[in-house]
């Protein structure tokens, strides 16, 4: 059966590091935990460390895994990363402490929400800032700001933006100091003074030690680099975290030499995919067969450990991949290891046939 093994003493690592790299620059940070799918055995270990006492608040875009995170945790901040949908109002309340918002019909639901059950809710508005996802337009911002600064069952603690996630467009010093002086901008108009410019997640971090933050930006929402150690601004490793937290080992169903070239009139039933096939080679190899397919990952989100190997093809529920004539090093029974990226642990957290292996 394919295991998906989870070191959580490296993702403590990760967070006592980054914990310590953000309080020398005056940055509190959100550790979005979306990735683990509310699994609560990786929860119970990282929430319950004293790691997490250093860490602004735990954040995630599903309503449910807020709950999970609220049931081994409770006096843990939670944090609803996204705009929530109207039919989530009642949930963001009960189970977020705080939720990010570019929609004023929303907040005025979240407020009466709030209200009902003797809550203030605290509020992060975000800004379009060139990503074209979430966001007011720019324009618009005042106004905005004025309506929401009215609703009484609302704290407005902050403002931010998301930069990096749908078109990649890169955080710069000119568009975190933007963000900066609209702060100023709200603080001078209303009276007011806002908490939070969370204008940083995993991809910023580099602009971090490039000293190209702005010193009004002192909050972060980090994911990818507490769990994977990598920043997605190069997709290389940041500083010293730990890149290794994640093992996917599949076991090997069937060992068999067979060729590279399928025998047959070819149609369009594959559920599939495959490897190019080099029709003018025709070699006999040896190929295992992983008992795992497309419903549990995408293989492209996967990379081998043994880089000698090649992948063949994949199904709904079996992949199966060129080993050469290692058969002193592959044996049925056997697994294969591959170093699992983001998305293909956020896949593999949420498939119920997948085994999973805390340590």
């Amino acid at each position: 059966m394919a295991v998906l093994n989870i070191d959580t003493e490296k993702v403590l690592g990760n967070i006592n590091k980054i914990n310590s790299f953000l309080s020398q620059q005056n940055i509190q940070w959100t550790l979005v935990t979306k990735v683990l799918g509310g699994y609560k055995p990786v929860l119970e270990k990282i929430l319950n460390n004293d790691s997490i006492k250093n860490i602004h608040s735990i954040g995630d875009a599903r309503t449910t895994n807020l709950k999970a995170i609220k049931e081994v945790a409770p006096d843990v901040v939670t944090m609803y990363i996204k705009p929530p949908p109207l039919n989530q109002i009642k949930n963001v309340i009960q189970y977020a402490d705080i939720s990010v918002n570019s929609s004023l019909h929303t907040l005025e639901e979240l407020n009466k929400e709030a209200g009902n059950k003797g809550k203030i809710h605290r509020i992060i508005i975000m800004i379009e800032m060139g990503e074209l996802r979430e966001g007011i337009l720019r324009d618009n911002i005042l106004q905005f700001y004025e309506k929401a600064f009215s609703l009484q069952n609302l704290e407005i603690i902050g403002i931010g933006t998301n930069l990096g996630c749908m078109y990649g467009v890169e955080p710069t010093y000119d568009k975190l100091i933007q963000l900066s002086l609209y702060k100023e901008l709200i603080n001078a108009k209303f009276g007011k003074k806002l908490e939070l410019v969370s204008g940083g997640s995993s991809i910023t971090l580099p602009l971090v030690s490039m000293k190209k933050v702005p010193a009004g930006v002192n909050h972060f929402r980090i994911g990818e680099s507490a769990f994977f150690g990598v920043s997605p601004l190069d997709n290389k490793k940041f500083k010293n975290l730990s890149d290794s937290v994640f093992d996917f080992a599949a076991e090997i169903l069937e060992i068999e030499k067979k060729g590279n070239m399928p025998d047959g009139v070819i149609g369009e039933a594959s559920v599939g995919h495959t490897a190019d096939i080099n029709s003018e080679k025709y070699e006999e190899s040896y190929r295992a067969i992983l008992d795992f397919g497309e419903i549990d990952v995408d293989v492209k989100n996967l990379k081998t450990k043994d880089e000698t190997i090649n992948f063949a093809g994949t199904t709904s529920d079996m992949t199966v991949f060129d080993i050469g004539k290692k058969l002193n090093e592959y044996k049925v029974g056997g697994k294969i290891h591959f170093n699992p990226n983001y998305m293909a642990v956020a896949r593999l957290m949420n498939s119920r046939y997948m085994r999973k292996n805390v340590y």
